[in-house]
This record gives structure tokens, C-alpha cells and sequence, in this order.
């Protein structure tokens, strides 16, 4: 009897996905294809449908944006991006002690906890910072209340942004043929290579980052060429917005209902400051604002390379900074905690 209920459940959720990406479609929103199952998802969550994707489909589907992006970096992109790495790093310390001064002020207007408000604030990495977060005190529920709202907001702002800046008079049409088996079986063992080789590094994210990082350095040489068909990219477009979705629950909004003001204060505090950075960059650098308010918007990685490959944005300047400021805030983030929670004032809780 629960199978055939979650069964209809997850029929339910593919029709209202389906429905609302094509609404966005025809509205010209880049990543249609992301944002329409993740406001159905959202719904559903908080419905108490009990859904939820599991976690290999949700690797699987971050292996295949890797690879997406990886297909973008070219020899001249690389030698672009390695004459403005000290633009890059600014970009990635300036997000993230936004997210660290606002996560100290939740914590000194009694909003959050301390330890809670530093990992809840972190700018990307959200699945890496609510499984961190639990081991350094802090209230996991609450980081990843903070962490998905932070991701939709952003997701929701970054489309709205591409939307008015991307030319929809004549929106680009697929291309035109179909994907070469073998090119596609290559791009497919890449993804998978660099997914064990990023796990035995332990590195963060190693679905997402290990395929990028393998495959950018294969087919910016010349060595491997590099293609996915467009219904397996729909397909993990879909399963990570139903991912960031379906971890919205009724339980949780009731519990933060009184810290849901200070959070989306926060949240879009955060936005506005690397958006104001981001238009500095363009005064420094010869990059659009698109590319640069991509590039400076604060997570989830994931999720920003969709919007950027489905926009004009310099796809690898983007991806540069994000990825750069995942592995900073990933090594920063227990020494910012432990900062914000001694600069909580007296009284305040301390996990």
C-alpha cells in the first residue's frame, strides 16, 4: 500500500515539475528545467508527502552537471582564469566573510545560536555544511533550513537576474543532430573516474567537483571530447531541484518560524553584498554582470552551473569562483564557528 502511495506521489510531483518547468520555459527563465521541480518539490516537502530522492540518483545527477561543465573549459578559458586568480580569490574571501559578518550578527541579536548561525550562513557547500555542522555542536535541522532557503532564494534571484539580462528575443534552439555513442560512453567514464578519484582524496563535493575537475583538465587538452543527450541533463536538472526541494518539511518551517524574519533578512542580505560586489568586478575585470553576479552569488554550486550554462555568463569564471570558494569555506568553516560563537553575547546559546 505505500509503495502504490509514494508511487502516485512521485507521479504527482513529475506532472507538477513538468508543468511548472514549461511554464518557465515559455518565459525564457534559464534552467526552466531546475527551478520547476524545485518549487513542486518545495510544495510536496512541506505537504508532508515523505518524498525523497535518494542519494545515488542525486551523485549521479551532480556527476552529470561536472561533466556539463567541464565540456565548457577550453585551453584559452584556463589561461584566462589563471591571469585573474588573485580577482578570483578576492571575489571568493569578500562572499565569504559577508557570510561570516552576517552569521556573527544573527548571533549577537539572540537570533541563532552560534555555532548554528557560522555553518547556517556559510556561502555554498549546503550538504557538506549541514553533515559538518552536527559535529561541531551545532543544530543540523536549523543549518539546513538556513542552507536551502539560502539555495532557493538564490536560485530563484540568479534566474530572475539571467532572465532580464539574456537576450530572449530569439532563445537558442538545441543543437541540431544526435550525440555520438562513444563520445557520450567516454563522458560517462569520466564522470565516474572522477568521482572515485575525488572520493579517495576525500575531497568536498567529489560527485560534482571530481568530474569537473578530471574532465576540464581532459578537454581543455585536447584529449577527450566530451557530450551528454539533453534528456540526461533534463533528468539531473530535475533531480536536483527535487533533491533541494523535497528537504523542506512542515516540521521544520514550524519549528524556525521565528527565526524565518532574521534568516531571509540574512539570506538577502548576503545576496545583496556579493551583488554589489559583482558590479565592482565589472569595473575591474572585462566581464558582464551576469557573469559576475553568478560567479559571486553564495551557492550551491550545483545549481549556479546550471543557470550559468543556460545563460551567456562565462560558464568557467563562474565555475572557477565557486569552486575555489567551496573548498575555502569548507576549510574555514570550523574556525569561523568557533569565532561566532565565543563573540556570542551572554545568555545567548551556544549550539
Amino acid at each position: 500500500m505505500q509503495f502504490f502511495r509514494s508511487l502516485g506521489l512521485w507521479v504527482a510531483l513529475v506532472a507538477s515539475s513538468g508543468a511548472l518547468a514549461y511554464g518557465l520555459t515559455l518565459g525564457h527563465f534559464p534552467a526552466a528545467l531546475l527551478l520547476g521541480p524545485m518549487l513542486a518539490a518545495i510544495a510536496f516537502g512541506v505537504g508532508g508527502a515523505g518524498l525523497g530522492v535518494p542519494k545515488p540518483g542525486f551523485l549521479a545527477a551532480q556527476a552529470m552537471i561536472g561533466c556539463l561543465v567541464a565540456k565548457a573549459v577550453t585551453a584559452e578559458i584556463v589561461a584566462t582564469i589563471t591571469e585573474d586568480g588573485w580577482i578570483i580569490l578576492a571575489v571568493v574571501l569578500v562572499t565569504v566573510v559577508a557570510g561570516a559578518v552576517v552569521g556573527w550578527t544573527l548571533t549577537r541579536l539572540h537570533i541563532l545560536p552560534g555555532t548554528t548561525a557560522a555553518w547556517g550562513s556559510s556561502p555554498g557547500g549546503a550538504a557538506a555544511m549541514v553533515a559538518m555542522s552536527e559535529e561541531y555542536g551545532a543544530d543540523p535541522r536549523l543549518v539546513a533550513f538556513m542552507q536551502y532557503v539560502r539555495v532557493v532564494v538564490v536560485v530563484l534571484s540568479a534566474s530572475a537576474v539571467a532572465r532580464l539580462l539574456t537576450d530572449v528575443a530569439a532563445p537558442a534552439a538545441p543543437a541540431a543532430g544526435t550525440t555520438p555513442p562513444l563520445t557520450v560512453l567516454v563522458t560517462l567514464t569520466v564522470a565516474a573516474v572522477g568521482f572515485a578519484l575525488a572520493h579517495l582524496l576525500r575531497l568536498p563535493a567529489a560527485a560534482l567537483i571530481g568530474p569537473m575537475l578530471l574532465g576540464s583538465a581532459l578537454h581543455a587538452a585536447g584529449l577527450v571530447g566530451m557530450a551528454l543527450p539533453i534528456p540526461l541533463l533534463d533528468l539531473a536538472y530535475a533531480t536536483i531541484g527535487w533533491y533541494v526541494g523535497l528537504r523542506f518539511r512542515r516540521e521544520t518551517l514550524r519549528e524556525t518560524v521565528t527565526a524565518l524574519p532574521g534568516i531571509l533578512i540574512a539570506t538577502v542580505a548576503v545576496i545583496a553584498l556579493c551583488a554589489v560586489w559583482a558590479y565592482g568586478l565589472t569595473q575591474i575585470l572585462p566581464i558582464d554582470f551576469l557573469t559576475a553576479y553568478l560567479a559571486t552569488s553564495p551557492g550551491g554550486l550545483d545549481s549556479v552551473a546550471i543557470i550559468a550554462v543556460g545563460s551567456k555568463a562565462d560558464v568557467s569564471f563562474v565555475l572557477a569562483v565557486q569552486t575555489l570558494r567551496l573548498f575555502v569555506v569548507l576549510i574555514t568553516g570550523p574556525l569561523l564557528a568557533k569565532w561566532i560563537a565565543k563573540g556570542a553575547p551572554a545568555g545567548a546559546p551556544k549550539a
